[in-house]
């Protein structure tokens, strides 16, 4: 019989001693985890060692160059070796944790449903129904109060809106008329001439303004016509 066989063989005697619990089973297994990693970063660090003796002893020393990469060989087949054990592990303990909150649910489920059994048993569907037309009721009497509390009261605020809007209207004219006050016309230059001696001063040959002046107008003209527009 193979070592496994006899093991599992001397495991089914000790069928009555108590199987451990979850939260056991999890944290020896996280233990595990825990050498495993350390073991890793262990080899890990040895197999860096035996390459860098291996390059170091390459070129004059082939023998132990060639020792050095044997032991890394080994180091390797143990870490990965390793890997797969943590993969192994982790599998199980994910499941263990599945297995675990299952069973918390499940138990939590039919905690809650005897819970909601035991209320009910204390229900009466008559004094539902009449306790909810009461609170019907007060909902009722409570948005009346609230609509009440909710609409204006009069406190000497109560204004004619004619007379209000009058004196707005008045106060727009004001403005109205302000703007139109620091409005400034252009005016036609004056031309100076020289004054002789028993001769009076000309006036220019064409007393129409400049084309600018014209256009100064013009525009002065439309800002007039904008706010007479806007006063209207």
């Amino acid at each position: 019989m193979s070592k496994l066989g006899k093991l599992f063989k001397g495991g089914n005697s000790s069928k009555s001693k108590a199987a451990p619990s979850a939260q056991e089973a999890l944290a020896r297994l996280r233990e595990t985890e825990e050498m495993l990693g350390k073991k890793q970063e262990y080899l890990e660090t040895r197999i860096q060692r035996e390459l860098a003796l291996a390059k170091k002893h390459g070129t004059h020393n082939k023998r132990a160059a060639l020792q050095a990469l044997k032991r890394k060989k080994r180091f390797e087949k143990q870490l990965t070796q390793i890997d797969g054990t943590l993969s192994t592990i982790e599998f199980q303990r994910e499941a263990l944790e599945n297995s675990h909150t299952n069973t918390e649910v499940l138990r939590n489920m039919g905690y809650a449903a005897k819970a909601m059994k035991a209320v009910h048993e204390n229900m009466d569907i008559n004094k539902i129904d009449d306790l909810m037309q009461e609170i019907t009721e007060q909902q009722d009497i409570a948005q009346e109060i609230s609509e009440a509390f909710s609409q204006r009261v009069g406190f000497g605020d109560d204004f004619d809106e004619d007379e209000l809007m009058a004196e707005l209207e008045e106060l727009e004219q004001e403005e109205l008329n302000k703007k139109m006050t620091n409005i400034r016309l252009p005016s036609v230059p004056s031309t100076s001439l020289p004054a002789h001696p028993g001769r009076q001063p000309s006036l220019p040959s064409s007393s129409r303004p400049s084309r600018a002046a014209s256009s100064r107008r013009k525009e002065d003209e439309d800002d007039i016509k904008q706010l007479a527009a806007w006063a209207s």
